[in-house]
């Protein structure tokens, strides 16, 4: 659909000419309706009174079998008044035979081909009174030496049944009158034309009327979506400018109104989000909620090949004795923000602190950046232990553990508390990996699982410190290095 059609001015074009159409269409359909009704009745109640008039008028003559007669009284019947279809007498002496009809052909059938023969059975059970019918011809119909058309096969006729009965109310036979209404449809449908033209100069004039009021009216409106777009665009300082003194006037108003407070919500919104990255990293998010945080639901869950960094802090609970809690916390934040910060630099994000320790991830394609990473943690901390001794504060040490391999990253917990983990094997042997740094007096190890997959191992010190070692929970043995 184009936009032309769902334009303003196009549905109230339609709307108008949809709304004058059907007003139009009830009124002719119940003027036609009741004006067919008027005639139908009127040529029933003539239909009625002639058949009545022939039972009367003929009543002697059936008595009689005086049959020439009633036939030459019934055609002059048929010339005189065109509507009639037919006029047959069925005579009961005679097995209700038609003893008298027009057309003539009809004379001496028992059941007229002209009419359903339902309504054939019906007449002729009749004993007292009319009985009228509406059935359709089933042939043509013509009369007289140049036969004249009285009706063709198909068109509507009303039928009255009469009883005739003598003046002792013997039954002698049946009046059967056919009376077309084929005028009757003809006067509607000349009626209806004249209705429908004038309606249809209306629908003009009022659709005229109506394309230039929505003229009018979808002008400012079409401004008013133009600055919506701008908005859209992501100019959110953008204002409408539409001046008008009413209700399109008071939504533009609404509309700069609406789209300050959306300026100032996006603000708040942008500061949230970046207040809510710093607790869940945007890496993890694009795994977990890919289609944006407000959809992210407890249990979601993807596989990924990663490397797994665990760093922790050495002697510490010895260190933190003999200071105040809030020193304890301010020494965490540096050291910590230190270690965040190369973590960051490098390809990695943390994924999660344990007290002192730190638990980070890296991708695949950061493998090399996880060595640079450690390696910048180490200068860290030597500067921050640098900067203790200038303080007259003595020095901390850390082990780092890495290894590397398939994990399941998700979110658990339940509705009011959601929590961002990453559960598998590989995080189970790096923490391992970090703890085993003081058993064999480095600070620093890496697994064979990480060094396979550097891209440019010679950029490194690497160094073998064990081959072969069982770490505990895990039957494969794995090799250890050292960065030098």
């Amino acid at each position: 659909m184009t936009p032309r059609l769902r334009s303003i001015g196009t549905r109230l074009v339609a709307f108008t000419a949809m709304l004058i159409t059907a007003t139009v269409a009830i009124v002719v359909w119940q003027w036609a309706t009741t004006d067919r009704e008027l005639i139908t009745t009127e040529r029933r109640r003539a239909a009625m009174g002639l058949a009545t008039t022939i039972t009367r008028t003929l009543m002697n003559e059936v008595d009689d079998a005086n049959w020439s007669q009633i036939r030459v009284d019934l055609s002059l019947l048929m010339k005189d008044d065109p509507d009639i279809v037919y006029v047959v007498i069925h005579g009961d002496h005679a097995q209700q035979r038609i003893v008298a009809a027009a057309p003539p052909e009809l004379n001496e059938q028992y059941v007229p081909d002209l009419v359903p023969a339902a309504v054939t059975r019906q007449a002729l059970a009749l004993e007292r009174g009319v009985l009228v019918a509406e059935p359709y011809l089933l042939r043509d119909v013509a009369l007289g030496e140049n036969q004249a058309s009285r009706g063709r096969r198909g068109d509507p006729i009303v039928e009255v049944a009469a009883a005739m009965r003598t003046a002792g109310d013997d039954k002698i036979g049946t009046v059967r009158v056919g009376v077309s209404l084929t005028a009757v449809d003809q006067a509607v449908r000349a009626a209806v034309t004249k209705a429908l033209v004038i309606a249809g100069l209306s629908l003009l004039l009022a659709l005229v009327g109506a394309l230039i009021v929505a003229r009018r009216l979808s002008r400012p409106i079409r401004r008013l979506a133009a600055d919506a777009a701008k908005i859209a665009s992501g100019d959110l300082g953008h204002r409408a400018k539409v001046d008008r003194a009413d209700e399109i006037g008071a939504l533009a108003t609404a509309f700069n109104e609406m789209s300050s407070d959306l300026e100032d919500s996006f603000g708040k919104l942008n500061q949230t989000l970046a207040s809510f990255e710093r607790f869940v990293p945007r890496k993890f998010l694009a795994v977990v909620a890919p289609s944006g945080i407000e959809n992210i639901v407890v249990g979601t869950a993807a596989s990924r090949r990663v490397h797994i960094l665990f760093s922790d802090l050495r002697g510490f609970t010895a260190t933190s004795e003999n200071m105040s809690p809030i020193e304890v916390f301010r020494l965490l934040n540096e050291y910590l923000a230190r270690m965040g910060a190369a973590i960051d630099a490098h390809g990695g994000f943390v994924d999660k602190y344990i007290g002192d320790a730190i638990m980070a991830v890296f991708d695949d394609e950061h493998t090399d950046g996880l060595l640079r990473a450690i390696l910048a943690m180490r200068d860290g901390l030597d500067t921050f232990n640098a900067e203790r001794a200038a303080a007259g504060l003595g020095p901390i040490q850390a082990g780092i553990g890495a290894h590397g391999g398939d994990v399941v990253m998700g979110t658990i917990g339940f509705a009011s508390k959601i929590e961002s983990t990453v559960i598998g094997d590989a995080v189970n042997v790096a923490s391992r990996v970090e703890s085993m740094t003081k058993d064999h007096g480095v600070s620093i190890l890496v697994t064979s699982a990480i060094v396979s997959q550097l891209r440019d191992p010679a950029a490194f010190a690497l160094r073998t410190v064990a081959t072969g070692v069982t770490v505990r929970g895990r039957g494969e043995p794995i090799d250890l290095f050292t960065l030098d």
